[in-house]
């Protein structure tokens, strides 16, 4: 019986598209994030290209082969020294690698003067030393300087123009491509630099924001309940059933709180700008301050409502907590693209009581508000006490 077989493409063609596919999940960055950055050991099999020198020497085809023994060795010495403490943190910055680059460009222009042929191969590799040590500005001069002294010395040696052209162009693209390698992965370690600086600031700043919500949230949250525990240990002993309701606030306060909590720590909590003027008039009325709330202008982006219900929580907490007043006033005045919120108490005024003034729920209000463009005021009131004014443009929000 007859078998099918499911028709698949070419082995080339699967192969080709698998790479692709590769090249679309990886972006160049990430794979050159990858790679390792070049260490010490990187350059000195480029060593290997002083064999023909050294094979020179060994059949005795170069004069005074103890003379050139000693070069090739101080070459290869040299050309170490460069290497190794241009890698070396405690020497990389310092005079030391470029002590050891003037030697070797002494000793390459000797050998290659004296011996010429293969010996001349030796300026590509002292350029890679260039390409090493020399960064910045002064690279390029320096690096097209040695490629055509090189090409000099290589034709008037060798008596071949072609071969001068040959070896100042190996000098120079060796130095280069050297030098762009090196600046390539300092870039990357640079970035990686950054990226890690970034991820720390982004915690730091979220910390930051955490801590302004749970230092607004959880101040007024516990100044309303502390005032409307004071206020049931008044009633309890004239009027119970109003103590009691005291008590039932509390509750519905502290379950209130536990979401707020919640989504806090989540970080999709939105205030409402209506429902704080709410508690507002609650925690005012459980204090003995009498409220007076004045709402005008048109409705407010979300966004805004927000920001000026942190506004009105944190200035509330203070009157409360600290002004021994008896009246607030809150003022909520819109107008095109601007809004103002007043909140103002009659009370002691800035520094008659602990507490009051700059503390760091305004502090935290100022920067949230200065992210947005808008400002808050602090100060004394026309009649004495404390102000609070807040300021804020608005934009229209956008409707699918």
């Amino acid at each position: 019986m007859a078998t099918t077989t499911e028709s698949r493409p070419p082995l080339p063609t699967r192969i080709w598209r698998e790479w692709r596919q590769l090249r679309v999940t990886r972006s160049f960055s990430e794979e050159i994030e990858d790679l390792k950055p070049p260490t010490r050991f990187t350059f000195l099999p480029w060593l290997l290209m002083g064999v023909g020198a050294l094979s020179h020497l060994l059949q005795g085809e170069a004069a005074n082969p103890w003379l050139g023994g000693l070069g090739l060795l101080a070459f290869n010495s040299l050309y170490i020294g460069v290497v190794f403490t241009s890698f070396d943190p405690r020497t990389a910055r310092g005079k030391v690698p470029r002590r050891y680059l003037l030697a070797l460009a002494a000793v390459t222009y000797a050998l290659a003067i004296g011996y010429g042929g293969s010996w001349l191969v030796f300026f590509p590799l002292l350029s890679l030393a260039v390409g090493i040590v020399v960064r910045g500005r002064r690279m390029g001069p320096v690096l097209v300087a040695l490629a055509v002294s090189a090409g000099i010395v290589s034709g008037l040696r060798s008596g071949d123009i072609w071969e001068g052209v040959s070896i100042g162009y190996g000098s120079l693209i060796s130095g280069l491509v050297t030098a762009a390698m090196l600046t390539l992965f300092d870039a990357v370690t640079q970035l990686r630099a950054t990226r890690q600086e970034l991820a720390r600031n982004a915690v730091a700043e979220e910390r930051l924001r955490f801590s302004r919500d749970l230092h607004d949230l959880l101040g007024h949250t516990l100044s309303v309940v502390v005032v409307k525990a004071e206020a049931a240990r008044r009633l309890a002993p004239r009027d119970l059933d109003a103590a009691l309701a005291q008590v039932a606030d509390i509750e519905a306060v502290g379950r209130q709180a536990l979401t707020e909590i919640r989504e806090a720590v989540t970080g999709y909590r939105e205030g409402s700008l209506s429902t704080e003027l709410d508690r507002a008039r609650s925690a005012l009325a459980a204090a003995g301050i009498e409220a007076v709330v004045k709402e005008s202008g048109p409705p407010l982006p979300s966004q805004t409502e927000a920001l000026l219900g942190w506004v009105v929580r944190e200035g509330v907490t203070n009157v409360v907590r600290h002004s021994g007043a008896t009246s607030c006033a809150i003022e909520l005045a819109g107008t095109g693209g601007h809004v103002r919120l007043r909140i103002t108490d009659d009370g002691h005024g800035i520094g008659s009581a602990p507490g009051s003034g700059s503390g760091s729920g305004l502090k935290g209000l100022t920067e949230r508000l200065a992210a947005v463009g808008g400002s808050l005021g602090t100060g004394p009131g026309p009649g004495g006490g404390f102000r609070v004014v807040a300021e804020l443009p608005v934009e229209e929000e956008q409707t699918a």
